[in-house]
């Protein structure tokens, strides 16, 4: 990482700034202003990550990185997050728009800025970048959206091919968690304490209530921009990574907008890509600053960009992190006219019926569902493959290259009303080694759509298509393409709530894979090397977490353990946020648990504890959220408990049972 301490720009920045609201809370802003000539357009990023103390390490390189261009970088915290008044009730509400809308035209307004904006974001932000891009407030002129989704019922936290995703938990834990922490009494004063327990009171548990919405109803579509392309009508500069969970969104915005817009996919995971990991990181800074000159001042684009700027993942590299062994490759547009979809039977005329072994176990190998870093990355594909009903294509004599979604369809049948699959593309090596490629699953109550659940009849063959994941792959020669089809992908996805036998007629069953010609123009795309602002600010010594899967010899039992942020004792481990005079630190567990013989069994514990400190101030947060399947359906419990300088000052428990529908 290349760190440049010498800007066209002195930088000015204000740790804290109030956004008054019309009902009379107020939004916490920090801005980078550009000394010099004024007024200048102004960079927002609008997320509920605390921007006082555990985004800080990020945000100042970066956003000290387009002030020193001339542009005025303002960081905002959601209402009810960090040092923002009132109470966060769920994730992309109307509230928040609304929020949202009045900080543009609050920051519009400001002296600093000649009143135009651009949105920025990644995650959460890049989410709601999007969102308020669809509402076309006057103020805003472009956006970059990163790791981000255009629709939140197929590619968010919460489901994968109508599967409920283990994410719903350990995301909605998080956020839990985040909605229930403290203002920072240095800013607000003893209002902080009333502010804090109304928090802890009256924040909903978040995973019951997106649990209770099992189909893609009226609750998904809003803000899932992809129900209304149209209605974004500014630029877009989307960014993913093929080890994030999100990458899909940047070929539907390609497809989906009728304004200009780039798309951008690294090998990273769920990160920007001047931090990329797996390697290697990218300029993602420089890449944002060409976008906000041509959208905010009307700069020609001297190194413009292809539309579509991916990296080509080269089989026999290291599967498990590091670089990623690979190229960057670029089509002129999304779709592209030069990929074709090639039909690739699985089976013989008059092959024998397959019936996919049943398992519990069949995404031990499969890593997070949302890659934070190398250790969340899928392994060796070889536990899971021997689960699985297994394809083999002929050995390659050629470089097979893809790009874009593979699909897999499939002749069925099952000997129960409910079933899944998961289905992974692999890269198989001629030692044996079997890479994930890409991956897809399908609650198969939903293979008519997602709109409604409709239970399977016993016996009767189906045809079903599950699409895969994109990506952009090379097949080396001497190489194999693997599809390998199990019934379950625990611990990303919870199981079917009872044992089943699927029986799949390979002679029908085929994979689509869209395959990609060379193209000699790729040789000449100019290398981005990462740079960012200096100097910044340490990040927390946060290490990797620790991610295992531990068998249980004595009666079987199967548990995913990750545990993260922990110290001596038992307690988090605190870092130190030097400028403000702050320890703080969040130490998180997760264990995720299931019999083998019985699916219904699968229950689930996230824990997590804050601490934050300075001087004799101290608080302590935590939150125990649980989860447990049964027969007919989900049983969750939240428990908070908060302190105040070592004394007990809340506590609150909530249960729910969710069915899990027809």
């Amino acid at each position: 990482m290349r760190v440049i301490e010498t800007f066209p720009h002195r930088v000015r920045e204000i740790e804290h700034a109030w956004i008054p609201l019309a009902d009379g809370c107020r939004l916490s802003a920090r801005l980078w202003l550009p000394e010099g000539p004024v007024p200048a357009p102004a960079i927002i990023e609008y997320i509920p990550y605390r921007k006082r103390d555990d985004t800080r390490w990020r945000d100042e390189p970066m956003h000290g990185y387009f002030a020193g261009h001339g542009y005025a970088a303002v960081r905002i915290d959601v209402r009810g997050s960090g040092t923002s008044d009132g109470v966060l009730f769920d994730e992309y509400s109307e509230e928040e728009w609304t929020d949202g809308l009045a900080a543009l035209a609050w920051v519009a307004s400001q002296p600093w800025c000649d009143g135009r904006v651009g949105l920025m974001g990644k995650s959460w932000g890049g989410i709601n970048a999007l969102q308020l891009a669809a509402l076309q407030p006057p103020e805003l002129r472009c956006v970059i959206t990163v790791c981000s989704t255009d629709d939140r019922w197929a590619t968010d936290a919460h489901r994968m091919g109508g599967c409920l995703l283990a994410e719903n938990l350990t995301w909605g834990s998080v956020l839990q968690t985040l909605a229930m922490r403290p203002q920072d009494p240095e800013l607000v004063g003893d209002a902080w304490r009333d502010t804090w327990l109304r928090r802890i009171h009256e924040t909903p548990f978040m995973t019951a209530r997106w649990l209770r919405h099992q189909a893609r109803d009226a609750y998904w579509s809003r803000g899932s921009v992809s129900d209304a392309y149209d209605r974004i009508q500014v630029p877009v500069l989307a960014v993913g990574g093929w080890a994030d969970a999100y990458a899909d969104t940047v070929p539907r915005l390609l497809e989906g907008l009728s304004v200009p817009t780039r798309g951008w996919v690294g090998p990273w995971a769920h990160v920007y890509p001047h931090n990329g990991v797996p390697g290697p990181a990218a300029g993602f800074l420089q890449v944002a600053l060409r976008w906000w000159d041509r959208w905010l001042r009307d700069a020609p684009d001297e190194a413009e960009e292809p539309a579509y700027r991916v990296w080509m993942s080269q089989g026999g590299g290291d599967p498990t992190g590091g670089a990623s062994k690979g190229r960057w490759v670029a089509e002129d547009g999304w779709p592209s006219g030069r990929t074709r979809r090639v039909a690739h039977p699985l089976g013989a005329p008059g092959a024998t019926a397959v019936v996919v072994p049943w398992t519990v176990a069949g995404g031990s190998a499969g890593g997070a569902w949302c890659a934070f870093a190398p250790v969340d990355l899928p392994a060796e594909q070889s536990p899971d493959d021997d689960v699985s009903a297994v394809f083999d294509l002929p050995p390659l004599t050629e470089p097979l290259e893809i790009l874009g979604s593979a699909e897999v369809e499939l002749a069925l049948s099952c000997d129960r009303p409910t079933g899944m699959v998961a289905v992974r593309l692999c890269d198989v090596a001629p030692d044996g080694t079997s890479v994930r490629v890409s991956y897809g699953l399908l609650d198969l109550a939903f293979r008519d759509g997602f709109t409604e659940r409709r239970p399977l009849v016993p016996g009767r063959r189906y045809r079903v298509r599950v699409p895969l994941r994109h990506r952009a792959y090379s097949f080396p020669p001497g190489h194999r393409v693997r599809v390998a089809i199990s019934s379950s992908y625990w611990p990303v996805a919870w199981p079917s709530p009872e044992p089943f036998r699927l029986t799949l007629l390979p002679e029908a069953c085929v994979i689509r894979l869209p395959e990609r010609p060379l193209r000699p123009e790729d040789a000449s795309l100019p290398e981005l090397p990462p740079a960012e602002a200096g100097p910044a600010t340490d990040q927390a010594d946060d290490p990797s977490p620790m991610r295992e899967l531990r068998s249980d010899p004595a009666t079987g039992a199967l548990t995913s353990v990750v545990r993260q942020g922990w110290g001596p004792g038992g307690e988090p481990l605190l870092s130190p946020v030097e400028p403000i005079g702050l320890e703080t630190g969040w130490g998180i567990d997760e264990r995720f648990q299931v019999d083998p013989a019985d699916p219904a069994s699968a229950s689930a514990l996230v824990r997590h504890v804050v601490v934050s400190r300075r001087g004799s101030w101290s608080t302590r947060l935590e939150v125990l959220v649980e989860q447990e399947r049964g027969p007919g359906g989900y049983r969750l419990r939240c428990e908070v408990v908060a302190n105040h300088g070592g004394t007990e000052v809340a506590r609150r428990v909530m249960e729910e049972e969710v069915s899990h529908g027809p």
